[in-house]
């Protein structure tokens, strides 16, 4: 099946390409096209801003906790009715973590058999942007880098010298000159582009972004290198899933605080039986009726500690039923929340308490990147007698867990990354297992299905 699609790439880390790719959504969607977003790697923030441009789920593509097959089922198959596809990168194209860039941008593009556009922050530059271009394109004989987007662009003067640069002495094709703009600017934090979901006023500024993006970039000159790109072949075994039983009704924060989940995770908790129903920790004041769990995932609840804080009903509620055995899983921000307290540009907030120990925030990263985890036989959840004992999952957190007391086992033993104390990450506590590690649900690592699992057995006995 051909599939139109491009990969969105970049010269160097932070030179626009999540932006011009958030405006190629909104530009396409505004004309009327079926757009399906993806992104390479281990990201939350980008793909809430690709899901809110494209008004569809973004799926993300990781090397590192996926093997090639499943990168190419995913993005044969949420990709198959679209009319255009558009992969963003992370960092530069031949950026990853071995020499040899198996798990880099580029590895990714020969993998899916994408064009790549490739954008620029040109920035300070006019004829420096000529052997740039030339050693990219000559760096991997693999790689089509079918078009070129210009970004932060000075102006038409400096516009038509760096076309003109091009033009002498390279054969890229450029198809988009983003001109400077302050309206093109997205919100920070500390973790990156501040979540979308969280931003007020998300559709006007993905709207404007979108309109200014369909003016500087030829669109249809887009299209055209979609279209181009080589089929990918993938054939679905029928399915032979067995009836799981009882609906699970499992209660989810997605929320200003909590908004940090993979789509692929969310899709798995359907296909396990199970019932996400949302709520809002910052203003429910109890868990939904007839639960028989509770997730609660990576965000910023630092952010919005004074309002959780204040919300003390719910927090009490979630302390007994977790107390009272209601299985529970909590990732990153999860587990601040569940901790005693936040601490944060020198305020404290009272937060559930059922982990004994203290969340403090710091300036820079305690934990990040890539993390490598053993179970160990405190890992509380059933799974298969073939499932690998190391998994594969990343982390990123400002926050340490300090003067934890009586944390009782842990589920995972450190083998590469930080989790909670260098050591060991996971704390089991009754029926809830806590951990920085974010997990995504993989072949290699069915998270969501040993979850549930989990939870039938508790109800089962």
């Amino acid at each position: 099946m051909n599939s139109p699609r491009i990969f969105i790439s970049a010269a160097h880390k932070s030179s626009g390409k999540t932006t011009i790719s958030i405006g190629l959504c909104a530009a396409f969607r505004s004309r009327g096209k079926n757009v399906r977003p993806f992104k390479k790697g281990p990201d939350y923030i980008d793909p809430i801003w690709l899901s809110h441009a494209a008004k569809s789920p973004c799926y993300n593509l990781d090397f590192y906790t996926s093997d090639t097959d499943e990168i190419l089922d995913t993005l044969f198959f949420h990709s198959r009715n679209s009319d255009i596809s558009i992969i963003e990168g992370n960092k530069g194209l031949y950026d990853g973590l071995d020499l040899d860039g198996s798990n880099s941008n580029a590895a990714l593009a020969v993998l899916s058999k994408t064009p790549v556009v490739l954008v620029i922050d040109t920035r300070g530059m006019t004829r420096g942007i000529a052997p740039l271009i030339l050693g990219y394109q000559a760096f991997d004989p693999e790689i089509r880098i079918a078009g070129v987007i210009l970004n932060n662009v000075g102006g038409s003067r400096h516009q038509e010298k760096l076309q003109n640069v091009i033009e002498h002495y390279t054969d890229a094709t450029v198809v988009g000159a983003v001109h400077n703009n302050p309206k093109l600017h997205l919100p920070e934090r500390h973790l990156g582009l501040k979540p979308g979901n969280e931003y007020g006023e998300v559709e006007e500024k993905i709207n404007e972004i979108g309109s200014i993006i369909a003016t500087q970039v030829e669109l249809d000159r887009i299209m055209e290198i979609a279209a181009s790109a080589a089929a990918i072949n993938r054939h679905f075994p029928p399915e032979s899933r067995t009836d799981p039983g009882k609906t699970l009704r499992i209660a989810i924060a997605r929320d200003a605080a909590f908004n940090f989940y993979y789509q692929n995770d969310l899709d798995a908790f359907a296909e396990c039986g199970a019932e996400l129903i949302e709520i809002d920790t910052l203003h429910d004041t109890k868990l939904p009726d007839n639960i028989d769990g509770l997730f609660i995932g990576g965000g910023f609840p630092e952010t919005q500690m004074e309002k959780l804080a204040a919300n003390t009903a719910l927090r009490t509620e979630i302390y007994n039923k977790i107390e009272s055995g209601l299985p529970a899983y909590a990732e990153c921000g999860g587990l601040m929340y569940l901790s005693k307290g936040i601490e944060w540009q020198d305020k404290k907030a009272e937060m559930v308490g059922i982990i004994a120990g203290d969340t403090v925030m710091h300036k820079k990263p305690q934990g990040r990147g890539y993390v490598r985890m053993k179970k160990t036989a405190a890992f509380p959840w059933p799974q298969k007698s073939t499932a690998s004992k190391v998994i594969k999952a990343h982390e990123f957190h400002y926050s340490s867990l300090d003067n934890l007391l009586d944390a009782g086992e842990f589920a995972f033993q450190v083998l590469r990354g930080t989790g909670i104390d260098g050591e060991y990450d996971g704390i089991v506590y009754k029926n809830l297992f806590a951990c920085y590690t974010h997990q995504r649900n993989t072949r290699n690592n069915p998270w969501v299905e040993n979850f549930t699992s989990f939870i039938r057995s508790t109800i089962n006995h």
